[in-house]
């Protein structure tokens, strides 16, 4: 397919370090086209890996260990590196608007950025609640609160999470292990920590089979997290709380359709996923909630020169959750028909898998596996496995002096 090709001289675009154009990218760089220019347009220079945020989030995993570093891919791929994001298009013309007012041409686009918690229409989310996306404003909170607890070990604090879906389980289950471990390191009781989940359905994990749900439902009540199930939270106001000390900490209350009323310190949102404006904007087909419309190709259904894929993409013909594991298994399909565009070849469809195996983490070093109806419960060799899987991932992106023959898929 490489030998004897003359040069293209074409500009592919991918707006987003997410991880099908993580794979994408690294993919270019095993195959490169002569010719062809790449381009990266991302507002920070690493992005992290999903499967092993929670890890994170709980303690188990640095930084480093969670997060590909798109400065080395890029480079690995001898892509420009754009460190900025992407506010619009211009589709007539071939270009994309970035925030700093640049525009930056192509003849092939991709986007894969991603999604964000919902929050508009709930007064005060998005003034005083921390998304869960985008990541990095997320993880800067939690460090923030980390250390906060930690020097301040005796002040209790309450955290809320809104949304009860895998992200805000997980995500509850592993702050909740990290902010214990602060507390039994400075001899101070666990119950200085309350945390409460807000969920507006009935049930925990509403796209997973009920034994999913009830398994977690169980984990969560032992391990003493206050659910608050078929409540929908309406809005989020500011508080001012005087402590004995008379030092003044701010405080929000929480206020559902029901009437409840809740205090907490800190509130993280993990809601239905949202897509900004500015894709619908443009004139690209999207869905309801404005994520792209693609089709089997992920090529976008009313403009095939632009492709997308993970949480940002709805594939017309095989609709599927918004889950990194599609956006995973996306990243080879999509960077064959990149590069079938650019040679002018016929594109192959993509048929995601109906059913898939989920491996979700309890916040104890221990994981649930379901696929289907069939669930497993938490064991600690389903953690190694998910651990096995997700560090064989993360090697595919590291990078080292003359190491492009060894990186190979």
């Amino acid at each position: 397919m490489q030998k004897n090709i003359q040069p293209i001289k074409k500009t592919v675009v991918l707006i987003g370090g997410g991880h099908s154009h993580a794979i994408v990218l690294k993919m270019f760089g095993m195959n490169p086209l002569p010719g062809v220019h790449l381009t990266l347009i991302t507002p920070t220079s690493d992005t992290p890996y999903s499967g092993m945020l929670p890890g994170h989030i709980a303690g188990f995993y640095k930084y480093d260990e969670c997060h590909i570093d798109l400065r080395k891919l890029a480079n690995f791929a001898q892509a420009h590196l754009y460190i900025d994001s992407a506010v619009g298009l211009d589709l007539n013309n071939h270009k994309v608007i970035c925030a700093n007012g640049t525009a930056i041409n192509f003849d092939v686009l991709s986007i894969d950025i991603g999604s964000n918690p919902a929050t508009i229409s709930v007064s005060g989310a998005t003034e005083y609640a921390i998304a869960a996306k985008p990541v990095p404003r997320l993880l800067q909170h939690w460090y923030q609160l980390l250390e906060s607890v930690a020097k301040n070990p005796k002040k209790p604090i309450n955290i809320a999470i809104v949304g009860g879906g895998a992200g805000g389980v997980e995500l509850a289950l592993s702050m909740q292990t990290h902010l214990h471990e602060i507390l039994q390191q400075n001899h101070q009781p666990i119950q200085n920590l309350e945390i409460h989940l807000f969920q507006r359905h009935e049930t925990l994990l509403p796209n997973y089979h009920h034994s999913v749900q009830r398994q977690f439902q169980q984990i969560l009540i032992k391990r003493g997290i206050n659910l608050h199930l078929g409540e929908t939270v309406c809005q989020i106001a500011p508080m001012r709380s005087t402590l004995a000390n008379r030092e003044t900490k701010e405080i929000f209350e929480i206020k559902c359709e029901s009437g409840l009323l809740v205090e907490c310190h800190k509130i993280f949102w993990v809601t239905q996923a949202s897509a900004p404006q500015w894709l619908k904007s443009a004139g690209l087909g999207t869905d309801d909630q404005g994520f792209i419309l693609v089709e089997d190709t992920l090529q976008s259904q009313t403009h095939p020169e632009v492709f997308a894929a993970g949480d940002i993409a709805t594939m017309v013909n095989h609709p599927r959750p918004k889950a990194g594991v599609f956006a995973v298994r996306q990243g080879q399909p999509l960077f064959e028909n990149l590069q079938r565009t650019l040679l002018g070849q016929p594109l192959k469809p993509y048929i995601p898998q109906q059913q898939y195996l989920s491996l979700i983490g309890t916040g104890d070093k221990r994981a649930i596996a379901c696929k289907g109806s069939l669930t497993s419960p938490p064991h600690q060799l389903l953690w190694c496995w998910k651990d096995w899987i997700d560090r064989r991932f993360m090697q595919r992106f590291r990078f080292e002096e003359g190491m492009r023959e060894a990186n190979r898929y």
